[in-house]
């Protein structure tokens, strides 16, 4: 473990909704901040236990997602050590966060755990939307919730954000926030019962 390591990470799939939320902060911040060379930005998916590595020399994490508070949708809550295994053990949004206890466990099996553990997270309005982007109640919070990982940045870890000169490409070009949400085609435009060459010899009625 690197004593002074950070990562920030941000799991989440952009494919149902809401649950992409934590990717899309990370990407805002990648895109238009520059950081000390000890502090990693990682797009962490929903990749569960392949994450360990980036996890294990790791001082200190930062976790932005979408997780299931109890609260109303688009909320804002940060949680802190050991509040992050209670809160993502008893309310799941999605198969990531099962692997994510998974790696917690490891870490501390391995005495690789990191010394602090922060997650930013967001209360989701809708997940059962496949190929939709956030809910505008949700997207409002991107803002906010990356002003959050840069306070926390600064005032937990005295590493201060330097915005780039110009913006970068964090993410594909057809998976970015801006043309993956605009470019949705329409459900009349976009097939939904499966692949039209294998359907082709069906009986229609």
């Amino acid at each position: 473990m690197d004593d002074d390591r950070i990562l920030v990470l941000g799991i989440g799939n952009i494919l149902w909704a809401d649950e992409g939320f934590g990717v899309r902060v990370i990407e805002a911040l990648d895109e238009r901040y520059e950081l000390p060379g000890h502090v990693s930005v990682l797009d962490g998916g929903t990749q569960g236990l392949y994450l360990l590595p980036h996890l294990e020399d790791a001082a200190a994490v930062i976790i932005v997602d979408a997780i299931d508070y109890g609260l109303p949708p688009a909320t804002l809550k940060l949680l802190r050590d050991d509040e992050v295994p209670a809160v993502l053990g008893t309310r799941k949004v999605s198969l990531h966060q099962t692997g994510f206890q998974e790696i917690l466990a490891l870490l501390r099996l391995r005495e690789r755990a990191p010394r602090q553990l922060l997650v930013v997270g967001v209360q989701p309005e809708r997940l059962d939307d496949y190929g939709g982007g956030l809910t505008p109640a949700v997207a409002a919070q991107v803002e906010p919730a990356l002003a959050a990982v840069l306070r926390l940045l600064a005032e937990e870890f005295g590493v201060v954000a330097t915005p780039r000169r110009s913006r970068e490409r964090f993410t594909a070009p057809a998976i970015s926030r801006q043309d993956y949400e605009t470019g949705r085609p329409s459900a009349q435009a976009a097939c939904r019962v499966g692949d039209a060459r294998v359907l082709a010899g069906r009986p229609r009625g």
